[in-house]
């Protein structure tokens, strides 16, 4: 092969061809989507950030979970529970969407959407866009769901400890490629069906106790896609114009929280998607450009529900107190969540997961009867700190926490509306958690509802 030049090559480059298009510019990246997620282990009150947020906003999302989630909103005195519908519903100027990343359980839906319904929430199913690739939760999963924590309890003598809303079992269908999808269902509905019956038929050689009538599911479904048909839309074309159409406030509500996220979470005890802030792109579509600011939610002290290690678990009256006066209990599952005092290591290992521009710091008040409070801020194994979180749950669960201790301010803040209005003491809580994570604090909640959000900045 010769590379060799002559002058008669010259000739084409002396006229080269004229540009007549506009320079793009290097700026038109488009919108960027506001993320806000868990720090914790779930239930820190993130369906009242995003509602705060989503009275502004044009588009709220979900991008990841089922209705294994429990967000609870109060307006106006009403209070609305969500678990699959984005908290942002309740915005009549806003869209909802529910994107690809979500595993959508349609009897649960349309069952949430008619109970808020008779609550005062209108109009809702014309305000809500459901992603065409969007996997299904079918009855069957979460029948499997009860059947494999019972299998665990018996074989290992210890379950998950899951919602058994079907949520890790259609996850484990979508990651072996036998899952069905919303665009499936809304398809040729014979060649649904025949899908359908072959994985039913896959759980029955797995679960033989299973039993499942799959005509009258297939009947059922047939009438869920009826009635979705008309909210749903391409959720990557949707997003891309969001994003690059005109000016948009996007947020995008995370759904259960750091600690709990499949791959970063105190696993096995988890749930089964990603809800840090890559979940946000891969569960909606958005490249990380466009990713704008993170909100972390934590409670001021922790909770968590279920089985598996919690190193600042109050197995005491303190534990007690916070249970009884945070009405800890479950919003999707109805169960006691155990209760300790806030944990300043697992919240930095959430933010260099998620890059926090800034926290939330809900239910302060719950703290306002206690003579002292502590803070887990590092922990130790045989009396040296580790720099780290652990991987392994045999660590975690040996490890022995440093605290710092603080007076209790003994007043109530329940009427706090700005920063001046707490107590010297709260003030010095909610500096030192700032300083010791390096993430500014950005609101602080004092009660249930949007009015007992002050804002700091």
């Amino acid at each position: 092969m010769s590379f060799s030049w002559s002058p008669k090559d010259n000739k084409s480059c002396n006229n080269p061809p004229v540009a007549t298009g506009l320079k793009r510019s290097r700026n038109d990246t488009g919108n960027k989507v506001t993320v806000v997620l868990g720090a914790q282990w779930g239930d820190e009150g993130k369906g009242k950030v995003v509602d705060l947020l989503a009275t502004e906003a044009d588009l709220v999302c979900r991008c990841q979970g089922g209705n294994n989630a429990g967000h609870t909103v109060v307006v106006e005195g009403k209070e609305y529970d969500f678990h699959l519908l984005p908290s942002g519903i309740i915005n009549s100027k806003s869209i909802s969407l529910i994107g690809n990343g979500v595993v959508i359980h349609l009897p649960g839906l349309f069952e949430e959407g008619d109970k808020n319904e008779k609550k005062g929430l209108k109009g809702w199913d014309k305000r809500l866009i459901v992603s065409d690739r969007a996997h299904l939760v079918f009855d069957f999963h979460q029948v499997v769901d009860g059947l494999q924590e019972t299998q665990r309890q018996a074989q290992e003598g210890i379950n998950i400890g899951t919602t058994k809303k079907g949520i890790g079992p259609t996850y484990s269908s979508k990651a072996s490629r036998t899952g069905l999808r919303v665009c499936d269902l809304l398809g040729d509905f014979k060649d649904f069906s025949a899908r359908f019956k072959n994985l039913v038929k896959q759980y029955q050689s797995m679960y033989p106790t299973l039993t499942v009538d799959a005509e009258d599911q297939l009947k059922k479904l047939k009438e869920y896609a009826e009635r979705l048909r008309p909210m749903v839309r391409d959720g990557v074309y949707y997003m891309y114009e969001a994003i690059h159409g005109s000016q948009k406030k996007i947020l995008v509500e995370g759904a259960n929280a750091a600690l709990l996220d499949i791959d970063f979470g105190t696993y096995p005890f988890v749930t089964s998607s990603n809800c840090t802030v890559g979940g946000a792109c891969t569960g909606l579509g958005i490249p990380p450009l466009n990713i704008g600011d993170v909100f972390g939610v934590s409670k001021a002290y922790t909770t968590r529900v279920g089985i598996g290690a919690f190193p600042t678990e109050q197995v005491n009256a303190v534990g007690e107190l916070l249970q009884t006066r945070g009405h800890e209990i479950g919003v999707t599952t109805g169960r006691k969540r155990r209760c300790g005092w806030l944990d300043l290591v697992i919240l930095k290992y959430a933010h260099m997961i998620n890059g926090f521009s800034a926290i939330a710091l809900t239910k302060l008040d719950i703290l306002d009867v206690l003579d002292e409070i502590k803070v887990g801020v590092a922990y130790k194994i045989n009396g040296k700190r580790i720099p780290h979180f652990p991987a392994n749950l045999e660590v975690l669960q040996k490890v022995e926490v440093e605290y710092e201790t603080f007076p209790g301010w003994k007043s109530d803040t329940a009427a706090a509306r700005k920063w001046n209005d707490l107590p010297p003491k709260a003030q010095n809580y909610i500096r030192f958690i700032e300083n010791h994570i390096g993430v500014p604090i950005k609101w602080v909640g004092v009660g249930k509802s949007r009015e007992c959000m002050i804002q700091m900045f």
